[in-house]
This record gives C-alpha cells, sequence and structure tokens, in this order.
C-alpha cells in the first residue's frame, strides 16, 4: 500500500512524528509532502498569489512552503507521478478536529484534496481538552490505537466522496473507552477569542486563542464521545447543502425570478 503523509502543524511537528510512526506500521511505501512551516486554520486554502516553494528531503519527502491542500496536490500530480498513493493520512494534529472546528482544519482539509484527486483520505488528531492546565499532548493514544484502526476502516472501505475524520481522546492509552462512529457535533459557546496586546512601539495588535470551557453536547456526536474517553469516527463529505431548505424553497421560490417594487414617489 502506497501512503502519502501530510499535515498541518508542520514537518517538524511532535503530531507528524507520531504519524510517520503509524505509517511505518502499515506500509514501507510512505510519502511526505507537509508544509514547511505551521498552517493550522489554513482550511482548504490555495496558494495564488504567490510561488509554492519545495525542499525536498530525500527522496519521498518534501518540505513545501504552502497550505496542507497545496501539499497534497503537489504530491499527487507532481511529486508521485509514476502513481499515485492508496491513502491520505493527514495529521496527527495537536488538538481535537471536531463540531464546527472541522471547516476551518486544515488537517480535514489535507484528507479533502486527498478525497478530491480520488484517493480514500483520513484526518487524525489528538485531543487536548485541557491545554490551560497541561501544555503536553497525549500522542502515545494516536500510536497505540492509529495503526490497527487504519487498518480496520481501510478494510471495510467508504464512499468515494467521504473523508473520515478520527479524534483520539485526551486520556491515557489503558483508559480508552473504545470507538464510536459519530456524527459532527456543534457546541453551545464559542471557543474562540482574540485578546488586545500592545506592543513595545505602543500598537495595538490581536491574538487569537481559545477558552478551555468544554461544552454540553448531544450523544452520538463526536464532542461526546471524546469528552467521554472514546475515539471519534465522524465521515464527512463536502457537499454543504441544506436538503431540508432546498426541498421547502423549491415549492415558494422556483419559477420567475422576482422583482423588488419600486418605492412609491420615484
Amino acid at each position: 500500500m502506497r501512503v502519502l503523509l501530510t499535515n498541518d502543524d508542520g514537518i517538524g511537528a511532535e503530531g507528524f512524528a507520531c504519524l510517520r510512526r503509524i505509517a511505518a506500521k502499515l506500509s514501507n511505501d510512505v510519502w511526505i509532502s507537509a508544509p514547511e512551516a505551521e498552517q493550522s486554520g489554513a482550511s482548504r486554502a490555495l496558494t495564488l498569489t504567490e510561488p509554492v516553494r519545495v525542499r525536498q528531503i530525500d527522496a519521498r519527502s518534501w518540505a513545501v512552503s504552502g497550505t496542507p491542500t497545496d501539499c497534497v496536490m503537489l504530491a499527487i500530480q507532481e511529486f508521485m507521478a509514476d502513481g499515485p498513493p492508496d491513502l491520505v493520512l493527514s495529521g496527527v494534529n495537536r488538538g481535537q478536529n471536531l463540531a464546527e472546528d472541522v471547516t476551518f482544519s486544515g488537517t480535514v482539509a489535507g484528507a479533502l484534496q486527498g478525497m478530491t484527486l480520488g484517493v480514500p483520505s483520513i484526518a487524525l488528531s489528538q485531543s487536548l481538552l485541557n491545554f490551560h492546565e497541561r501544555g503536553a499532548v497525549r500522542f502515545e493514544v494516536a500510536d497505540v490505537y492509529g495503526p490497527g484502526l487504519i487498518a480496520r476502516l481501510v478494510q471495510l472501505g467508504w464512499p468515494a466522496d467521504v473523508v473520515m475524520n478520527v479524534n483520539f481522546p485526551d486520556v491515557a492509552p489503558e483508559a480508552v473507552e473504545g470507538v464510536e462512529v459519530t456524527v459532527q457535533g456543534r457546541r453551545d459557546h464559542h471557543p474562540m477569542h482574540f485578546e488586545r496586546r500592545t506592543d513595545l512601539r505602543g500598537r495595538d495588535y490581536y491574538w487569537m486563542g481559545f477558552r478551555g470551557k468544554l461544552s454540553q453536547p448531544a450523544d452520538g456526536t463526536d464532542l461526546r464521545a471524546v469528552y467521554e474517553g472514546r475515539i471519534s469516527v465522524t465521515p464527512l463529505h463536502v457537499d454543504l447543502t441544506h436538503l431540508s431548505t432546498v426541498h421547502d424553497l423549491r415549492g415558494r421560490l422556483g419559477g420567475s425570478v422576482p422583482r423588488l417594487q419600486a418605492e412609491s414617489g420615484r
């Protein structure tokens, strides 16, 4: 099995070293195309206004100046021109990618680009729920459970327009309560916020961070599974259409194009 690895934390990230260990247990044909510097929050961004620089590390490894999407596109269309990968693995992210996080996650974006180019793809993240109390990330959970879970997912297969979003819980490996197939949740609060600071020249700037408060998610969601110590596996796809609203509007808005009535007196 030919495997392509990418991430959004950068090629030198601790989580990427974890991903390389996981991949080594699955295949001896592993390729790497990952950002030179951190691209967290890049979502599906493409580098369109400047050149994308690459630094070849060895015969199967490249560091790329662009985004995770750039990395996967370059790898499949250029670096691996002799044959595409059988699997794209993106991660292991430092911190969870759950609920609404998936829409701006560079980790998930790397997997989505693999799927877009016809390759089964999995995004992997290691949760860090108590980052205000403990800065260390338990990548050993992904180390222990990642290879077997990925192998089982590949064995089972999934639709071509779907990616698997895997989140490992923030517990010790022996405390993991199992695997749950989940739906994407939604938080009941907004964890992101900006803090205004002042630099040494007296000018204001802003630094974005996350509040550590946990939400109260419904059963069956990715949030609830990870909060309760289970590995969350969420099938995702890029179709953002809200079907119930489509059906509702078709009966009321379809047909001729409405025109605004001119204001009286004009």
